[in-house]
């Protein structure tokens, strides 16, 4: 499996005709080849970044799809639909992404991504983006799969979560800043959110054999986002 995330900079004035575009047009003129997948259409949330941002996600079969994709939009069919999404967003930024070890999904099989726009409830997640100092990344990959990914699991036993880790990725060879993970991860309850912004995180958090503390000999830097599906969105 193989993520194409790509976060566009809508212009103000033309967010509903760019997102227009993208679910009447972009879904399905996407989907003519077998090997691509429009999978997540997302709005970065009010108050939580910068404004009027689209994060989307698209699912390739493998690298090779990758550049078949590459060939469509600049020189193929999807050619004219790109320079029309183009006149309604300043600039977008891509990073193509694979699943890490721990990973819940490791695949998701082509087919069973919608390929025409349909209505449902909407959803919200919290990306977070990782960056892991110099020479730690493969030992936050097997310690964030061995600790972190089962500690949250277990810290509220008595609680309903406040997330669910569905996936985690790493940037690719030879693509956008190396050594980056992404942890992809649904909001279960978004009242629960209000806690994170208006409390400390409990001391107990803090103590050593806590992932809080222990993963800061491995990073102490990463950024988080609260994405919001569309009603349309293929997958949410």
């Amino acid at each position: 499996m193989f993520l194409l995330r790509e976060e566009h900079k809508v212009i103000g004035l033309k967010e509903e005709d760019f997102e227009e575009t993208y679910r009447n047009e972009w879904l399905p003129a996407l989907a003519k080849s077998e090997d691509a997948r429009l999978l997540y259409f997302t709005h970065l949330a009010h108050g939580s970044g910068h404004s009027y941002r689209v994060v989307t996600y698209t699912l390739l079969r493998d690298g090779l799809a990758w550049g078949r994709l590459v060939d469509r939009v600049d020189r193929g069919d999807l050619k004219s639909l790109s320079e029309k999404l183009d006149e309604s967003r300043y600039d977008v930024e891509a990073k193509p992404l694979l699943p890490l070890p721990w990973s819940k999904i490791q695949q998701i099989e082509i087919d069973e991504v919608p390929t025409e726009p349909g209505e449902h409830e909407l959803s919200l997640f919290m990306e977070d983006t990782v960056w892991p100092f110099e020479g730690r990344f493969e030992e936050y990959v097997r310690r964030s799969g061995e600790q972190y990914s089962t500690e949250y699991d277990k810290s509220f036993p008595d609680t309903p979560k406040l997330l669910e880790i569905q996936s985690s990725f790493r940037t690719t060879y030879g693509s956008h800043q190396r050594q980056e993970v992404v942890l992809w991860q649904k909001v279960l309850r978004p009242e629960g959110l209000l806690h994170l912004i208006t409390e400390e995180m409990p001391k107990s958090f803090k103590k050593p054999g806590r992932w809080m503390l222990d993963a800061l000999s491995l990073r102490d830097q990463w950024q988080s986002r609260l994405l919001r599906t569309s009603s349309w969105s293929p997958r949410f």
